[in-house]
C-alpha cells in the first residue's frame, strides 16, 4: 500500500501467524484501543482475524468489519477520507466487489 498510495498512516497491519484465537482476538482489541481503529479488514470472511474482529463488534458497536479484502478495497478506502470510516468501509467494499473479473475457461 505505501508503494501504491503513498500513505502508510492509514493502516496498522497485524498478522495472526503462530497466534491462537484467543491471541488474535487479544491483538486486535489491543490495536483497536491503542489506534482508535473504526474499520477492520480481513482476508477471510470465516478466518481466524474475522472471527476474532466480529467478537470485538459486539464490545464497539461502531467497529465495521470487511472481510475477502483486496487490494482494490484498500485503495478506495485510503482515497475516501472524506467520509465517516464506516461509509469509506462500504464504499470501498462495493468497490472491491466491482473489480472481481472473471474471463475465458471453457464452458
Amino acid at each position: 500500500m505505501r508503494e501504491i498510495v503513498g500513505r502508510d498512516e492509514v493502516f496498522d497491519e497485524v498478522t495472526n501467524r503462530g497466534l491462537s484465537a484467543s491471541d488474535v482476538e487479544r491483538t486486535l482489541r489491543e490495536r483497536v484501543s491503542a489506534t482508535g481503529a473504526r474499520v477492520i479488514f480481513t482476508d477471510l470472511p470465516a478466518g481466524s482475524c474475522t472471527m476474532a474482529a466480529r467478537r470485538l463488534q459486539r464490545e464497539h458497536p461502531d467497529l465495521t468489519v470487511v472481510t475477502g479484502t483486496n487490494l482494490a478495497v484498500l485503495i478506495d478506502f485510503v482515497f475516501h477520507s472524506d467520509l465517516s470510516p464506516g461509509d469509506a468501509a462500504r464504499h470501498a467494499a462495493e468497490k472491491g466487489r466491482a473489480s472481481l473479473l472473471a474471463t475465458g475457461g471453457a464452458p
